[in-house]
């Protein structure tokens, strides 16, 4: 009994677009800093490297950094939001009030 040809032509590209995407996929989660996984889904090098805990400390550091930057800009916001929405009145006593405490 033989093969039949036209068995093996959709055997063989099927094949070998199922190693080209592994590869791809493997290639890309090294790159992104993931650990390389066997096929039961365990990391097969451990995650919690030198260089992975680095990483994670600039990454605390950099997210402390934004968060700051963020309240500041909170408060800038609402600073504007007030001038725009409060009556001309009591801002313009406001900066009187301000002017008078200054020069006193």
């Amino acid at each position: 009994m033989a093969i039949d040809p036209s068995f093996i032509n959709a055997i063989v590209p099927a094949a070998l677009f199922g190693v080209i995407g592994w590869v791809a996929t493997t290639w890309i989660r090294v790159k992104n800093g993931y650990p390389l996984g066997s096929s039961w889904g365990k990391p097969l090098l451990p995650a919690s490297s030198g260089e992975t805990i680095e990483r994670l400390k600039l990454l605390a550091q950099n997210n402390a950094q934004l968060r700051a930057e963020l309240g500041s800009i909170k408060d800038r916001m609402e600073v504007l939001e007030r001038i725009a929405v409060d009556p001309a009145k009591r801002l313009a006593s406001e900066i009187d009030a301000l002017s008078i405490k200054a020069l006193n």
